[in-house]
């Protein structure tokens, strides 16, 4: 054989060679990555005090509201995407805040200051800019269909970021605005032949409504009211209207006379069975687990969630955030689990979420503080709250008599 040949055949077997021993490199290390990031779900929730990731995600946010201009490069940084993210990062800092002060007292004096900044800036904004402040673009396409027009995405999260704080340590200007909040919301609600209250024209969300009767129920346990029918009447609605025939999970959005929308989604999905522990316990059992089997998958020790189930197929959106193809990874489901995985004690599951978000979030860290920067603060505070959440609502349920 002569120089010519002899050469590229060389050529191509070194090459076929080392193919074929990074694909046994990649076979025998790539089952083995997660083992750097693998810890134990007490690494990030705990029953009593705090994770070391919570109190470095808490540091973190503490920062962004003692620093205006880091917090303000934040808060720019989101609206240009989402409004609402501005609105809900809020309203998860401050539900974790109530949750720390229970936890660790010698922090519930800062945790009462800063919830009392975040409580007070909101409501002004609210007040002098309206609704649509916090609110996305299309609000405005067409009007609300009752009117006066409100948001219960508004009404539902300030609510509960009132009772939550009040719960904490009562402050009477905040219980009398929750009072305020509540009487709204419980009057809508009645006047509604099917029980739905708009977040967007003609759009009602079924997280939204959850987060309501969740402010509703602490709001009893505050003040001695009762409307445990009214959360009754309302679930016994989504039972019969609102849940998905094939997947037997809840639909995300309906319109206002009780017609699904938008189906089952994992964004929305995980906070909705956790704010159903406050209202039926064996409904919000029911859904979490489906959620779990149908949305919750695994691969190579890495836990993540997808967006919809195999009988449900939507849209991506800025919720979902973007679909990672063949594994239909949903990075705004997959954050959302922790929620879940943390308030139904599923170890396993919170320990393989851990894990991904370490490998594939790019934590940042300086000093004692934590962030992530595939994140943003809104995602960073549903974690803290997914690694916080417990206490308040205990406590509630432990003293509220229907």
């Amino acid at each position: 054989m002569n120089q010519t040949l002899e050469n590229p055949m060389k050529r191509a077997k070194r090459i076929l060679a080392a193919m074929a021993a990074l694909i046994v490199a990649a076979a025998m290390w790539l089952p083995c990555v997660h083992l750097f990031f693998a810890r134990p779900a007490s690494a990030f929730y705990v029953k009593e005090g705090l994770s070391l990731k919570a109190r470095a995600l808490a540091a973190r946010h503490m920062q962004l509201w003692t620093d205006p201009q880091l917090r303000q490069k934040e808060l720019d940084r989101m609206r240009v995407s989402n409004a609402e993210w501005d609105f809900m990062g809020r309203s998860y800092l401050v539900w974790a805040l109530a949750n720390m002060g229970l936890r660790e007292p010698s922090s519930k004096p800062a945790c009462l200051q800063t919830m009392d900044r975040i409580i007070d800036e909101t409501q002004q904004l609210e007040q002098q800019k309206g609704i649509y402040f916090f609110l996305m673009p299309y609000a405005k396409e067409r009007p609300y269909v009752v009117q006066p027009a409100r948001s219960l995405f508004l009404d539902g999260e300030i609510a509960l970021m009132l009772a939550s704080r009040c719960v904490l340590e009562k402050k009477p200007e905040y219980e009398a605005a929750l009072t305020g909040r509540v009487n709204l919301i419980v009057t809508g609600l009645r006047r509604s032949p099917h029980l739905a209250l708009e977040s967007y024209p003609d759009e009602c969300w079924t997280f939204d409504h959850v987060v309501a009767l969740a402010a509703i129920r602490m709001a009893d346990y505050l003040d001695g009211r009762d409307h445990a029918v009214l959360s009754r009447d309302w679930v016994a609605m989504a039972r019969s209207k609102l849940v998905h025939p094939v997947s037997g999970l809840l639909v995300s959005s309906f319109t206002i006379d009780g017609s699904p929308v938008i189906g089952p989604e994992g964004s929305s999905l995980w906070m909705v069975a956790h704010c159903l522990q406050l209202l039926d316990p064996g409904f919000a059992r029911d859904q979490y687990d489906r959620a779990r089997r149908q949305l919750g998958g695994s691969t190579l020790g890495f836990s993540y969630a997808r967006e919809w189930p195999e009988s449900w197929k939507g849209t991506a959106d800025i919720d979902s955030g973007p679909i990672i193809p063949f594994l239909d990874i949903s990075a705004g489901s997959s954050g959302m689990a922790f929620i879940g995985a943390s308030a139904f004690g599923d170890a396993p599951f919170l320990a393989a979420l851990n894990a991904t978000i370490d490998f594939a979030g790019f934590p940042a860290r300086k000093k004692d503080a934590l962030k992530y920067c595939a994140s943003n603060q809104v995602g960073d505070a549903a974690l803290l709250y997914a690694a916080t959440l417990g206490p308040i609502w205990d406590k509630v349920k432990e003293g509220w008599k229907p």
